[in-house]
């Protein structure tokens, strides 16, 4: 009974939309051409995603990827991307300082 509880709290305690951090930073290296190595952008017109929220940028990753935003680049970028994909590169931006530059 006590390790069902347990279970349950663990369960309920982690968002459905939290992401593998180690396995976002495997599948970020098409991204740091962009945003940089460690999601701070070197060219002034790519955003920084180091810091950013990581629900906010599963959002914008989804958005990207329904066409509901659209973007020339991303667009395309986010297309072979799976859900699981998006959520551990959203974990793995969101846990990157936005001012390690």
């Amino acid at each position: 009974m006590k390790k069902s509880l347990l279970v349950m709290a663990i369960l309920l305690s982690t968002p459905s939309w939290a992401g593998d951090i180690a396995a976002g930073k495997e599948k970020s290296v098409t991204c740091v051409a962009c945003h940089g190595q460690n999601g701070i952008a070197q060219i002034p017109m790519y955003p920084n995603l180091a810091g950013q929220k990581e629900q906010y940028l599963l959002q914008q990753l989804k958005a990207f990827k329904e066409g509901s935003r659209k973007n020339m680049v991303m667009s395309p970028m986010v297309q072979p991307l799976s859900e699981e994909d998006m959520k551990n590169l959203a974990a793995y931006y969101a846990s990157l300082s936005p001012c390690d530059q």
